[in-house]
């Protein structure tokens, strides 16, 4: 006597339902190549908007000067 497997049926509309959302997520995303990796951060922040409040706490702390730089023998000796 066989056994049927309840499950088999939905298992394979779940892959084929996943599969066909993969090829069309994949038709409309575009692909690019970028030369170096510089391009592609460029890229990425003219897509990416900065939360605001990031962008206060940056631009205070470019406005602050920065501390002056410890000799190496203070580094040393404490």
């Amino acid at each position: 006597m066989k056994q049927e497997n309840k499950f088999s049926t939905g298992r394979h509309q779940e892959q084929a339902a996943e599969s066909q959302t993969a090829e069309s997520l994949a038709a409309h995303t575009a692909a690019r190549e970028f030369q170096s990796v510089e391009d592609l951060l460029r890229h990425d922040a003219a897509q990416t908007a900065v939360p605001p409040e990031i962008a206060r706490r940056l631009s205070e702390s470019i406005a602050q000067p920065a501390p002056p730089r410890r000799s190496w023998w203070r580094k040393l000796l404490g």
